[in-house]
C-alpha cells in the first residue's frame, strides 16, 4: 500500500530543522539507560518551594477540575502590589518561554532581525526562528554579553527586537544598572530590548531602576528559580501597557492553571524563603569556586544559582560531562565557542554538594591535559 499523502506544511515549518532547544534529563536516560543521581544541569531550585506553596496547593487540589481564571486577576494584583506598578504593566504566561514566543510573534515580521549573544538561551533562537524572523548573533568578550556590539548590531542590522539576558544564562555574568541604561539610550527607537531577569534574585543589589512606562523595554521574571515553580510554569513580563495589552490579543488565556496561579500567588508572598534560597545558593556558589580550585580549572563568577566551570577547552568540557553522566550527574554544556569550554552546574543543596565533590574532581583529574 502506497504512503498517504499529507497535508503540507507552510514553508516555513518545511524549511526548519527538526528540533528542541534542550536535552531533559529524562531523555538521557531513556538513551543511554543511566539513573539520574543529581539532577544538576536545568537551573532548577533544588531547595524547592516555599512550605506555603504546598500548603496552597493541598488546599486547592480539588480545583484542578476548573480552568484557571484566564484575565489571573489575583496574581497580576499582587504582583503589581509587590513591584509598586500597575496591573496594566504586567502580563502573566505559562514560563518565560512562552513570553518569549509572544514577544516575536507580536514584534517581529517574518525576514526582519532580532539580536543577540552567540550561545546565549536558545529559547529565544527558536521562536524567532519559528517565526520567519532572522538572528544576527554577537559573540561574548571575555565571557560577558557584548553590550557595545550588541546596539552597535542592532543599529546595522535595523533590528526589531534585541535580547539580553541579566543575569547570563549560561555564563552567570551581570551588567550594572549604570550599563544597561547607556544601552537602552544608544538602542535605536524601533528596537525593543528584551531584557532576561530570570536569576536577578540572586544577582547584586545594583539593579535597573524599574519604570514601567518606558516604551523601549520588557522585562521578563519568572517563578521557575529562586521561588522553586519551575514544574508549574510561571512567567511573567513588566512593561508599558500599550506593548501589556498587545498581547491579550494572542496569549494563550487558559495557559496559566489554576493551581500554578495558586502556587505562584502563594510563593510570592512568602520573600523571606526566597531570600533565604539566595543566600543558600550564594554559600553553595563559593563551594562551588572551592571545587575548582581543588580540580585546577576556573569557577566563572556567577550572580545566578549555577555555576560555569571553565574547563580549557571544548573536547575536555565534553568529556567531563560524559563522565559525570556515567555517574548519573546531570549538567550541561555551553552552546558554541567560547562557551563550549564550559560545564555549566546548577547549585545543589549541602549534601547535593558533598556527593558531587568526588565525582567531579576524578572526572577533572582524569581529563586533565
Amino acid at each position: 500500500m502506497s504512503e498517504r499523502e499529507r497535508p503540507p506544511f507552510t514553508r516555513l515549518v518545511e524549511q526548519l530543522p527538526a528540533m528542541v532547544p534542550f536535552v531533559g534529563p529524562e531523555t538521557l536516560e531513556r538513551r543511554t539507560g543511566v539513573q539520574v543521581r543529581l539532577r544538576l544541569g536545568a537551573n532548577e531550585s533544588p531547595f524547592g518551594a516555599s512550605p506555603c506553596v504546598r500548603q496552597a496547593i493541598s488546599e486547592w487540589a480539588a480545583g484542578v477540575s476548573n480552568y484557571g481564571d484566564p484575565e489571573i486577576y489575583q496574581l497580576r494584583r499582587a504582583l503589581a502590589e509587590h513591584h509598586g506598578i500597575g496591573m496594566e504593566n504586567l502580563v502573566v504566561a505559562s514560563g518565560i518561554d512562552e513570553l518569549l514566543g509572544l514577544i516575536v510573534r507580536a514584534f517581529l515580521e517574518p525576514g526582519q532581525v532580532a539580536v543577540t549573544s552567540l550561545g546565549a538561551y536558545p529559547t529565544f533562537n527558536y521562536h524567532v526562528e519559528g517565526f520567519g524572523g532572522r538572528l544576527a548573533r554577537v559573540p561574548y568578550r571575555e565571557w560577558r554579553n557584548d553590550l557595545e556590539a550588541l546596539v552597535e548590531t542592532a543599529r546595522a542590522e535595523g533590528a526589531r527586537l534585541l535580547f539580553l539576558a541579566n543575569p547570563d544564562n549560561p555564563t552567570g555574568s551581570y551588567h550594572s544598572s549604570a550599563a544597561l541604561l547607556e544601552l537602552l539610550q544608544r538602542l535605536p527607537a524601533s528596537c525593543l530590548l528584551v531584557l532576561d531577569e530570570a536569576y536577578l534574585d540572586f544577582a547584586p543589589e545594583d539593579r535597573l531602576p524599574l519604570d514601567p512606562a518606558d516604551p523601549r523595554l520588557l522585562r521578563l521574571r519568572t517563578f521557575s528559580k529562586a521561588h522553586g515553580l519551575a514544574g508549574m510554569r510561571v512567567g511573567y513580563a513588566i512593561g508599558a501597557a500599550p506593548l501589556v495589552a498587545g498581547f491579550d490579543k494572542i496569549r494563550l488565556h487558559f495557559g496559566v492553571g489554576v493551581l500554578a496561579q495558586v502556587a505562584a500567588l502563594a510563593a510570592l508572598g512568602d520573600q523571606g524563603f526566597v531570600a533565604g534560597v539566595a543566600a543558600a545558593v550564594a554559600d553553595g556558589r563559593r563551594d562551588y569556586e572551592r571545587m575548582a580550585g581543588l580540580g585546577r580549572v576556573r569557577a566563572l563568577p556567577s550572580a545566578t544559582n549555577f555555576v560555569a566551570f571553565d574547563v580549557g577547552d571544548a573536547e575536555r568540557a565534553r568529556a567531563v560531562a560524559d563522565r559525570l553522566w556515567e555517574q548519573g550527574v546531570f549538567v550541561r554544556r555551553g552552546p558554541a565557542p567560547p562557551l563550549d569550554r564550559c560545564v555549566r552546574i546548577t547549585v545543589g543543596r549541602p549534601e547535593q554538594r558533598r556527593a558531587l565533590e568526588p565525582i567531579l574532581l576524578e572526572a577533572l583529574h582524569a581529563t586533565a591535559p
